[in-house]
């Protein structure tokens, strides 16, 4: 099964149904359908091996994710906010292309570089050719590059089979009322950005975008299109609670709201409590997924938040810092570093294994002979099931549901003359679920300040990679073999014994 059938179903139910809103602008499950098929047709005709959008949420997402699929060509959304260092590399993994963005890039021989409104305007106008579908359930249909435990990001391959797999198993098809709304404002090149489109056109639910976040507009938007659910990452809770306790007003544009997921990163527990206290009314589910599984694979339902509520403490009050159980057909394995499956509240790296999990890079499989995937994150399942995060195998930061490389911004620090050594963590952080602290061992002779170090990250890298913490040190800790043990660079900031 193709992955453009769910929109071709949603299209056929509700032709006339709103599908989407963005800025202002409705369109229909009909008009975005068209649109797909017209995009089709262009993708094909420029010969094209990948489709890529370098753009914020916008209706050509849908159109291009969906065209793509029905053109037979992978979609590979590319994060906007990468510098031109970062974005080369690639672009010349995908090539050649048809890229929709408004971002000035080089010309390139064999693509087609088209602005936004451009493609929209070619999607939403003239005859819809008719068009045979690649219909191969064992072909790409989205490749998404994400980081790892180096600052090389991999290209996580999601067939057509695992993302159907995935939306048949957790959506009910046009399980959506027509007042339903869902609110979707994280960017479209991840995995979350990709599923909300697919499950909520599956559910034949209107979805409304919030291009850049901001915790005043998302309420603002809530109240205007009677917002009844949506999905934030921890970060973006955080600040809504903010707004929320400083003023009464902003309360009510929460009137129609149902229902809130968060995932993404790591969820600080004060963070939901406060949500539920402010939020009574309100379902929240806490959803646990990575790329390489196409999305959750488990989850803490609303049940679960209210059981956990309502205990002062024990293993069920615990449970608020879970992320759930497996979906259904999920299954869910803890294991030591030797391979041994652990039992019941033993930590070990957590492996997947289901018909939505590809497990599968550019060139490679990461699956083992029995079809299970290693996340490289590490955890414990109580006895009833429920899965806790204890951390990441690989230290990547996870900050505001960005996953960082710490090797990125080490690589920076040590081509600077004053920085001997360094080492990057994460650290907790109510806001962010993590934040980046940094320890530095400064080279003899040189004099370096904390703001200076901060300032030349900002003028090189993302402002996410900035650190908030710095410590100066003697030196770093290694083993025997040379290997920087970050577990105790952790350790430091949590008990500022430096």
């Amino acid at each position: 099964m193709n992955i453009a059938l769910l929109l071709q179903m949603a299209a056929e139910a509700c032709p006339e149904r709103c599908a989407l809103t963005h800025e202002g602008r409705q369109y229909t499950f009909s008009e975005l359908y068209n649109g797909a098929e017209r995009a089709a047709h262009h993708f094909l005709s420029a010969e094209v091996k990948f489709v890529a959008l370098m753009d914020v949420s916008s209706p050509a997402v849908p159109i291009a994710l969906m065209g793509a699929a029905m053109a037979g060509v992978p979609y590979a959304p590319i994060n906007y906010r990468l510098s031109e260092a970062q974005l080369k590399p690639l672009l010349d993994r995908i090539s050649p292309a048809y890229l929709i963005t408004d971002v000035q890039v080089p010309e390139r021989q064999g693509w087609v570089v088209q602005r936004s409104g451009e493609f929209m305007n070619l999607a939403l106008s003239g005859e819809t050719p008719e068009l045979t579908w690649h219909d191969d359930p064992s072909a790409v249909a989205v490749q998404l590059f994400t980081s790892g435990t180096t600052g090389e990001p991999k290209a996580a391959l999601l067939r057509h089979e695992h993302l159907v797999s995935y939306i048949l198993g957790s959506v009910e098809f046009m399980g959506a009322g027509e007042d339903e709304a869902a609110l979707v404002s994280v960017p479209p090149y991840h995995i979350a950005g990709i599923s909300a489109v697919m499950s909520n056109i599956y559910a034949c639910r209107h979805i409304v975008q919030l291009p850049n976040f901001d915790p005043k507009v998302w309420l603002a938007l809530c109240a205007e299109e009677s917002v009844t659910s949506a999905f934030v990452v921890p970060t973006m809770l955080s600040r809504i609670i903010e707004s929320l306790q400083q003023s009464a007003m902003e309360s009510e544009a929460l009137a129609s709201i149902r229902s809130i997921a968060y995932g993404g990163g790591k969820m600080p527990v004060p963070v939901i409590e406060h949500a539920l206290a402010l939020l009574p009314n309100v379902n929240f589910t806490n959803a646990y997924g990575l790329t390489e599984t196409s999305s959750t694979i488990t989850l803490l339902d609303p049940d679960d938040h209210r059981a956990a509520l309502e205990q002062s403490d024990g293993p069920v009050r615990a449970r608020l810092g879970s992320v759930g159980r497996p979906l259904p057909a999920v299954e869910i394995e803890i294991r030591d570093e030797g391979g041994a499956v652990m039992p019941p509240l033993q930590s070990g790296e957590i492996y997947v294994r289901g018909p939505q999990v590809s497990g599968e890079y550019e060139g490679r499989s990461v699956l083992d002979g029995a079809g299970w995937f290693p996340t490289r994150d590490a955890g414990y399942v109580d006895e009833e099931g429920y899965l806790f995060l204890s951390g990441r195998a690989d230290d990547v930061i996870v900050r505001g549901g960005e996953n960082i490389s710490p090797g990125e911004i080490e690589d920076l620090l040590h081509q600077h003359k004053a920085v001997s050594d360094v080492a990057a963590v994460g650290v907790p952080s109510e806001e962010w679920g993590e934040t980046i602290a940094l320890a530095v061992v400064t080279t003899a002779g040189q004099v370096i300040t904390e703001e200076g170090l901060r300032e030349h990250v900002r003028q090189h890298l993302r402002s996410s990679r900035v650190p908030e913490m710095i410590h100066f040190v003697s030196e770093l800790p290694y083993n025997e073999t040379g290997k920087l043990l970050r577990r105790e660079v952790r350790q430091w900031f949590a008990t500022k014994a430096l």
